[in-house]
């Protein structure tokens, strides 16, 4: 079992940057691919970033390749978001996940067991 605790978000202007951070409980976490979701107000909850448990290799949606960077830090037991260029449509809560020896390409997929954090608020103005 792991528990997540994500931070770093925050009221941002468009065009801006945060980092979100997870850390992760657990001395298994190198076992675990980790991703970030994100759920809007009156919207479903959507995949944005995933990196795999062996290799690293990530993996995103469409709407935010090449704005946002997904990496971890095995020896902190950490997974972040660097988010550039922000924008109002980016405004949502962020959701630290992890699912046991996941690649970043199942990430997405919403079968098995996942573990979940808290959440925490983007929220970017225009």
């Amino acid at each position: 079992q792991v528990q997540l605790a994500e931070s770093g978000g925050g009221l941002v202007q468009a065009g801006h940057s945060l980092r979100l951070s997870c850390a992760a409980s657990g001395r298994t976490f190198n076992t675990f691919g980790m991703g970030w979701f994100r759920q809007a107000p009156g919207k479903e909850r959507t995949f944005v970033a995933g990196i795999s448990w062996s290799d690293s290799s990530t993996y995103y949606a469409d709407s935010v390749k090449g704005r946002f960077t997904i990496s971890r830090d095995n020896a902190k037991n950490t997974v972040y978001l660097q988010m550039n260029s922000l924008k109002p449509e980016d405004t949502a809560v962020y959701y630290c996940a992890a699912k046991l020896w996941a690649t970043a390409q199942t990430m997405p997929i919403m079968t098995g067991q996942r573990y979940w954090g808290q959440g925490t608020q983007v929220t970017v103005s225009s």
